[in-house]
């Protein structure tokens, strides 16, 4: 919402802007007008919520920090950091930021969920937060996208499903539904997703 992650050739992590839920990962609370460092290497990915930050690390760990109170770092807790805390050890291979929810995809082919889960965004056909990620789709995905409160989720055999919020028709299901259970939109040929705020690519 109103910070950057700036990840770096040699596999730093920098970052700036807000900083008042802890979400720059630098431990302080300190807003940065210039990009200050939040890990020093080895960072293979990152994913920016609304006041929370992702942290996808070559061995496959992952590691979040920023907001926290309805559990979008999926450590448990509604507690923010302000210093990065591992969510997972390994085994983790792709990673998206909603506002307050977030996704995560694992080598073992599912999509966990976590955070944030008003309308359903998570997948896991609920609509109660959750502090740590639950199975959201049991399925190999190739990619996530994370808007506003709608999910989109690339299927490994190229099929589109998504979840969540649907007011606006943004998951493309033909209504204006909440789903809280994924659903198939497109069955193959799907190549690249994206999520804005209330629409879908």
């Amino acid at each position: 919402s109103y910070h950057s992650l700036i990840l770096k050739q040699d596999g730093s992590l920098w970052a700036c802007g807000d900083n008042v839920y802890g979400q720059l990962g630098d431990g302080t609370n300190t807003d940065r007008l210039v990009p200050v460092e939040a890990f020093s290497g080895d960072v293979a990915d990152v994913a920016a919520g609304q006041g929370h930050s992702l942290v996808l690390k070559t061995d496959g760990s992952l590691w979040a920090f920023g907001y926290n109170w309805i559990g979008g770092l999926g450590d448990g807790t509604a507690v923010s950091r302000s210093t990065p805390v591992q969510i997972y050890a390994a085994g983790v291979v792709r990673i998206a930021a909603g506002p307050l929810y977030s996704l995560i995809a694992r080598d073992d082919g599912w999509l966990w969920a976590c955070g944030d889960n008003y309308r359903g965004q998570l997948g896991d056909g609920t609509i109660v937060d959750q502090l740590a990620p639950v199975t959201a789709f049991p399925e190999p995905v190739a990619a996530v996208a994370a808007g506003e409160s709608h999910a989109l989720l690339l299927g490994a055999d190229g099929s589109l499903w998504a979840c969540g919020r649907n007011q606006y028709g943004e998951l493309g299901d033909g209504t204006s539904s909440i789903r809280a259970v994924p659903v198939e939109i497109i069955p193959t040929g799907v190549s690249a997703i994206a999520a804005g705020e209330e629409h879908s690519l």
